[in-house]
């Protein structure tokens, strides 16, 4: 186990379902108070991690353990110190802001002088007090998004855990979701979240990376951005599918990535490999545009650590 000031712990926590390992062996520790990444390609056990450290699915072997409590002895203690929110989180669409709030309220025994003061505090926090009597039907997907986060948040959890939130929705919403994930995190909440998009894992204090129900790396998004190989070297070829297969044959290149009309190649010396590429390219009656070193982001980082492992 982790000696850092943790508040969940997974020791060799695996889950099959029939003949799938959907998590296996996973051992990691979550600091208090921060916002940690869990991200990786469909089917990588993220939904699956996020579900057991809720205690909302018993671990096939292995320990799942929330500021103290193990998630199959004491799964109750647990849920009183863990707002949940998966995927398609269940609203009532007939009902209104207001009162999806109080039937969550009840479920978690909120009452009371408290409940009322809990709801402003959500609804303020959440930016949905105009909204409060529109049906959550009604709304928009990131308002919906927003009212499912103030749902969670009802009974005051220690941890958010959050399975892709902001799936769907658009940018303007997304960015404001993570406002209001920053004030939480900056109050001292932790957070857990999944996420697809490459950007909100850079706004994580540490990630781990999901490959076929393993943890292939660990680290802050800093830390996994320097795993990738060599140089990256933007160019933009004039023709896009006959540079791609010269550019991943020549010797001097350890990973093409094409993104639109771009290759992002990776070399171990930008200097030295340039000039032979754009030899290569030219014998072919291709010329690179504007080739120019880049600092690899964690998209790019992302899919070279995974084709790493594929390769494997």
């Amino acid at each position: 186990m982790s000696d850092i000031a943790g508040i969940i712990y997974t020791e060799r926590l695996t889950r099959n379902f029939k003949q799938t390992s959907a998590l296996r062996e996973l051992d990691l520790g979550i600091e208090r108070g921060e916002i940690f990444g869990l991200v990786g390609p469909d089917g990588a056990g993220k939904t699956t991690t996020l579900r057991l450290m809720a205690a909302v699915m018993n671990p096939t072997t292995g320990t799942v353990t929330v500021a103290g409590h193990d998630s199959v002895k004491h799964a109750e203690q647990i849920r009183a110190h863990v707002g949940y929110m998966p995927q398609r989180f269940s609203l009532y669409g007939d009902l209104s802001v207001q009162e999806n709030l109080e039937f969550y309220a009840d479920i978690f025994g909120v009452h009371g002088a408290e409940r009322q003061r809990r709801f402003e505090q959500v609804l303020n926090f959440s930016r949905m007090t105009p909204f409060v009597d529109r049906r959550a039907g009604a709304l928009s997907g990131g308002m919906q998004k927003k009212l499912g986060l103030a749902c969670t948040l009802i009974h005051r959890p220690e941890v958010l855990l959050l399975d892709e939130p902001t799936t769907g929705v658009d940018p303007v919403s997304r960015r404001e979701f993570w406002d209001i994930l920053t004030d939480l995190h900056l109050h001292g909440t932790t957070i857990v979240i999944s996420t697809p998009y490459m950007d909100e894992a850079e706004r994580c204090n540490r990630i781990g990376l999901l490959f076929k129900g393993q943890l292939i790396e660990l680290g802050t998004p800093k830390a996994i951005k320097a795993m990738v190989r060599g140089q990256v070297l933007e160019v933009q070829p004039s023709s896009l599918a006959e540079a791609q297969a010269v550019l991943t044959a020549h010797a001097d290149v350890l990973e093409v990535q094409v993104y639109g009309n771009l290759l992002h190649v990776f070399v171990d010396s930008a200097e030295v490999s340039l000039p032979r590429l754009q030899m290569a390219c030219e014998a072919i009656g291709v010329s690179l545009i504007n080739p120019r070193v880049i600092q690899p982001r964690m998209e790019e980082a992302f899919i070279s650590l995974i084709g790493k492992r594929q390769e494997a």
